[in-house]
């Protein structure tokens, strides 16, 4: 089990460096990563998520879809958008809707560093632009309008003073 960082670390952030070494050590980090997931009830883990600077995430859907994307690009989304309640490990008890493109295509590369191209929609193409997102610092509450963005961190801040206590 890994320790899941909160929103105010630095490592949320940063712009992740790529992976280089796919080896037993990220074999294991991505097998601790989706027990942590599975403990958190989660659906989706990036690495800084857990305080590596690596650029994967990995995936676990409710229909028992599991897979990673180690050094991702997403080379394609669909014109169409739609909203959909997001939440994040990382900023734990606080939902809010997400306006993203409904598909993406997406070229990464499994633990083994095989490259893969993969056409998503639906749930999995939500997650896989959330975690995306992870990589490069973003979070989801940036991805609101500056009040919401203001709304949600108070709701999350209350929240997390009440469990401080």
């Amino acid at each position: 089990m890994l320790d899941i960082v909160k929103i105010g670390d630095e490592v949320l952030r940063e712009k992740c460096t790529p992976v280089t070494v796919f080896d037993d050590s990220l074999h294991i980090l991505i097998e601790a990563m989706y027990e942590t997931l599975e403990n958190a009830d989660g659906i989706g883990l990036a690495a800084p998520q857990v305080g590596v600077d690596k650029r994967f995430f990995i995936v676990s859907l409710p229909d028992g879809t599991k897979k990673e994307f180690i050094n991702p690009e997403i080379t394609g989304y669909s014109v169409e958008t739609n909203p959909y309640e997001e939440g994040c490990l990382s900023v734990p008890d606080v939902y809010h809707d997400v306006v993203r493109p409904s598909k993406v295509i997406i070229k990464a590369k499994d633990a083994d560093g095989a490259e893969f191209t993969l056409k998503a929609s639906g749930l999995m193409a939500r997650v896989i632009q959330h975690e995306y997102d992870h990589l490069d610092g973003v979070l989801f509450v940036d991805r609101l309008s500056e009040e919401e963005r203001a709304k949600v961190l108070r709701v999350y801040e209350k929240k997390n003073r009440r469990k401080r206590k």
